[in-house]
């Protein structure tokens, strides 16, 4: 198996498309990373297992995306000395069962969490980015030239704007 720098886990395929947002965003920097479907209700066995193996492939970080009762960032945090980003879905109650579920950790399980939906696993694939930056000079001045290029686009967009 491949070294990896950030693991992709999803509790269901039905949030792929959330998963493919934060991998787009981790391989816009260059990031090893893969993405997987590991339930932390259905299969904590093998959640337990992969977070052994992932590790010893290199993995520093680890997004878990999983709505309804959302255990799956909790279940990361529990097992593993890693960061956990945590991001919501928000199939049922408009996210927030799955909100709640990721953000309320008990004191030194920690998870970052993030907006429920594709913001949120985009901006967890550039959190962790920022993440590695920290010890990663090339990391680090491919986010300063991220922040530029955010700045020339919402430039060109206030230049293009029809004031009429």
């Amino acid at each position: 198996m491949d070294n990896i720098q950030v693991s992709v886990i999803l509790g269901s395929d039905s949030d792929v498309d959330l998963g493919k947002a934060a991998i787009k965003s981790l391989r816009s920097f260059d990031i090893a990373c893969e993405l997987k479907v590991i339930s932390a209700h259905r299969s904590p066995d093998i959640l337990v297992d992969y977070l052994k193996t992932s590790k010893d492939r290199g993995c520093k970080a680890y997004i878990a995306i999983a709505g309804m009762a959302a255990h799956l960032a909790g279940a990361v945090a529990a097992h593993s000395s890693s960061p956990v980003l945590g991001v919501p879905t928000a199939h049922s109650l408009n996210g927030l069962d799955a909100i709640l579920s990721t953000l309320q950790m008990p004191a030194g399980v920690p998870v970052a969490t993030f907006a429920a939906g594709t913001a949120g696993a985009t901006n967890a694939g550039i959190f962790a980015a920022q993440m590695l930056g920290v010890a990663d000079n090339s990391m680090a001045e491919k986010m300063i030239d991220f922040k530029k290029e955010l700045r020339e686009k919402t430039i060109k967009k206030d230049q293009n704007l029809d004031r009429d």
